[in-house]
């Protein structure tokens, strides 16, 4: 049946969506979430069907279209287009086989997550996926298959010879090693292209906080041709479409608070198998407030991703490290980058906990590629050298030199309540002072950290000093530090 387009303004992030009159829908016996062929010239897409119930919002004989569809068949208001039925995607009947806890195929794992990267499936469908992987678990192959699917429906690098890449799965505030670890390995004459994130929970991802030095929303082809051209590159892996999926299922994830271990080690597994890496360093903090919050849990996410890297055939070791305070003095995306920009400076009041982790980190993926006799002597004299430095200075200026920004300017300092020794940070509640500070979002925003673990402190004596873009937001962060400041004292 043909029908009038109805431009609706609107976009829907990503789904497919195409909106009948509530007579028209009648007719075509169609109901709200019925899958719908929206067809013009050779160009079609199925979309997810919503219901009008008023004439003024979308007349019979008019299909209203979401943004994204209009783009994708190249049409406008009044163009006329041809809609049919379209039956429910076979993934759906995958997805109810798993939530009655059986164990998927590579077919069906695929059916799945090729429907998910072409948004084909509702929220609703994807979030009974997620929470189907939390509550019945996958196996090890349907984890490697998960990955595999993950990377087979998107884009591949692949570059010659030994790639290396580096991945940490996250929990600690600061923890900015991968904006150091990359120049050095790239300096020491190896491929590293670093796609990374941007931050869901976090007050900043390396995404978000090497934006405040260099663009790193950039087009495939110039993000190819700079790390061709310089061996490295930190962008966002977003413009890559590596593994597209990914993002889709984090997103389900997220309001859930769900971080099921499959779907955790399929997503850092198929990101760094589609930039093609051949050797991959996985850093696993292990404290109070990360994901590996004890020895157990760490030493059996260290067994499954290396069984998985062996099963992909890429070389992957796994290093747990300590994640039970913040890394370095800034936590906020351009806090952070200062702190990576002093340490690559060998500025002598650079955070020295980031510096040291940096060379340990550059240190064994320098060993894994069998080249070096004494890694950690080879990354210590390029950074100390100021190669580290020259390298990250080609990296920002390829990708596009940031204006330099300046810190936030409403200010509160935060104070020991008594003398003491600081026995524990807790991570959380300082991520959460620096996220209701304004970051990730207001990049000038954030805390600066003057105390650590084990320092002694007298009453009053300066701990933190919180940076936000309005006095409102600093008084709403200031609100949590009442309730909590995050520091033990003893």
């Amino acid at each position: 049946m043909h029908f009038k387009v109805k431009d609706m303004d609107i976009a829907s992030g990503g789904i497919y969506i195409a909106i009948l009159n509530k007579k028209d829908a009648k007719k075509l016996d169609l109901r709200s979430g019925d899958r719908v062929l929206v067809k013009h010239n050779n160009k079609e897409v199925i979309c997810i069907l919503d219901i009008s119930e008023s004439q003024k919002a979308v007349p019979e004989g008019k299909l209203g279209l979401f943004e994204e569809v209009l783009t994708h068949l190249h049409v406008k208001n009044n163009t006329s287009i041809e809609l049919k039925y379209a039956a429910k995607p076979e993934s759906v009947i995958h997805i109810r086989e798993k939530l009655f806890g059986k164990r998927l195929t590579y077919e069906e794992m695929f059916h799945i997550v090729d429907d998910i990267t072409n948004d084909r499936l509702t929220d609703i469908e994807k979030t009974y996926f997620v929470t189907a992987c939390f509550s019945k678990g996958l196996s090890h192959q349907e984890i490697i298959d998960l990955t595999r699917a993950m990377v087979e429906t998107g884009s591949k690098l692949k570059f010659p010879g030994i790639v290396l890449d580096k991945h940490c799965i996250g929990g600690i505030p600061g923890n900015r090693t991968t904006m150091i670890v990359v120049p050095i390995i790239a300096a020491a004459g190896f491929t590293i292209p670093k796609t990374s994130s941007r931050a869901i929970t976090s007050p900043a991802g390396t995404a978000d906080t090497m934006e405040c030095l260099a663009k790193v929303e950039l087009p495939a082809q110039k993000i190819k041709h700079i790390i061709r051209k310089i061996g490295a590159c930190i962008v966002h892996g977003g413009s890559m479409n590596l593994a597209p999926a990914d993002d889709k299922i984090i997103q389900v994830e997220h309001p859930l608070s769900i971080d099921a271990e499959g779907q955790l080690l399929a997503s850092v597994m198929a990101k760094k198998y589609s930039v093609g890496a051949t050797h991959v360093l996985i850093d696993i903090p292990m404290g109070k407030s990360t994901k590996a919050n004890t020895w157990p849990k760490a030493r059996h996410l260290k067994q499954m991703f290396e069984l998985i890297g062996k099963k992909l055939n890429m070389d992957v070791k796994v290093i747990i490290t300590d994640g039970s305070q913040p890394i370095g003095y800034g936590v906020g995306p351009l806090l952070e980058a200062q702190d990576v920009m002093a340490v690559l400076k060998n500025d002598p009041k650079a955070p020295q906990d980031l510096r040291k982790k940096s060379l340990q980190l550059a240190g064994l993926l320098l060993e894994m590629t069998g080249k070096y006799k004494d890694s950690f002597k080879v990354a210590k004299e390029l950074l100390d050298s100021g190669k580290a430095l020259k390298k990250m200075n080609q990296i920002i200026n390829a990708q596009g030199k940031q204006k330099p920004l300046k810190i936030a300017p409403f200010t509160s300092i935060i104070t020991a309540p008594k003398t003491g020794r600081i026995t524990a940070i807790d991570n959380e509640i300082i991520a959460k002072i620096a996220r209701i500070a304004g970051a990730p979002d207001d990049k000038a925003a954030g805390l600066f950290i003057h105390k650590k673990v084990n320092e002694f402190v007298n009453k009053n004596d300066l701990l933190y000093t919180i940076y936000a873009e309005s006095k409102f937001k600093l008084n709403l962060a200031l609100e949590v530090v009442n309730e909590n400041n995050g520091y033990s004292l003893h």
